[in-house]
């Protein structure tokens, strides 16, 4: 049997793209946090969290004994497409020249942060699955698989949104349990209904409770982050397990991203991003040892 492909993000440790999200751990912090629970790759964090150029880069993750994977870049993909494009031409050929694998592209509205978005008009739709197709053929080029990543407060958000994209492009998803239960979509049945169109995945359990919050516009994202959203794996309402079996079943050898969306207050040390990662470190290394007799 396969082991899990296991990585981290920054984010889990409240490292963010989004401006006065919380306080920022530095990187030095960070990275040995994740080599001392045992985690042996990363996704890069938000630009200019690790060092922009790829000698560094590349240096900056071999001293910790960290593989690159790749990692998260939001973009307007509905406007101004050649600005989109020279970001992640730019953005492609330094993960490429660092040895990472994927690059994830989330639809951003164009504004700070993933409280607020309007519709989009099928132009600008349009748009958005045309910049991604050129998207991708820039990160082949450099040998990078380019992937899509429903998320909160973007314009691939909801259930419909996710269904629309998936017919009317040919990309790949990141699956990101968290934020794809948010939006109202069961990760499992995802999966298990597109088992060809999943790259990459990011792993998060999520209280539904408090995704309704959100879902119904009661509460913002980020109010919702700090009030307890996102918990360790297996201690939330997302089916892991299910959805570990339901890939690994239908072929997928990727990374397993250990994902929980944090902020940190000033002050906070990365204490409790460590004993979080930890448990879900725990409960994903037990889901991949289970025998295949007992998937689902």
């Amino acid at each position: 049997m396969t082991e899990l492909r296991i990585a981290a993000a920054p984010i889990s440790w409240g490292v963010c793209e989004v401006p006065g999200w919380g306080h920022v751990l530095d990187a030095e912090t960070v990275l040995s946090a994740m080599v001392g629970l045992g985690i042996t790759a990363t996704e890069f964090g938000p630009p200019g969290y690790l060092p922009s150029a790829p000698g560094e880069l590349r240096a900056e993750l071999e001293t910790h004994g960290l593989a690159p994977v790749g990692g998260f870049l939001a973009l307007a993909l509905h406007r101004e497409s050649g600005a989109a494009l020279a970001t992640a031409r730019e953005t492609a050929a330094l993960f490429a020249a660092a040895g990472a694998e994927v690059l994830i592209l989330a639809a951003a509205t164009g504004e700070d942060g993933y409280d607020t978005r309007t519709p989009l008009t099928d132009y600008e739709w349009r748009t958005l699955i045309d910049t991604t197709a050129s998207i991708a053929d820039i990160a082949a080029e450099h040998g990078l698989r380019a992937t899509v990543h429903p998320h909160v407060g973007t314009h691939i958000e909801t259930e419909a949104e996710v269904h629309r994209f998936l017919a009317d492009s040919n990309l790949d998803l990141c699956l990101d349990t968290g934020h794809l239960a948010i939006g109202g979509t069961d990760p499992v049945e995802l999966a298990r209904q597109y088992p060809t169109r999943i790259g990459h995945i990011h792993l998060k359990d999520v209280r539904l409770s408090v995704a309704d919050e959100v879902r119904s516009g009661r509460m913002e994202y980020s109010q919702a982050v700090r009030r307890g959203l996102y918990v360790p794996l297996g201690e939330g309402d997302v089916d892991i397990a299910a959805l570990v079996h339901a890939v690994r079943a239908a072929g997928y050898t990727g990374w397993y991203v250990l994902e929980q969306d944090t902020a940190l207050n000033p002050g906070d040390t990365a204490a409790g991003p460590n004993r979080d990662t930890e448990v879900s470190l725990r409960h994903l290394t037990e889901i991949g040892a289970e025998p295949a007799s007992t998937r689902i």
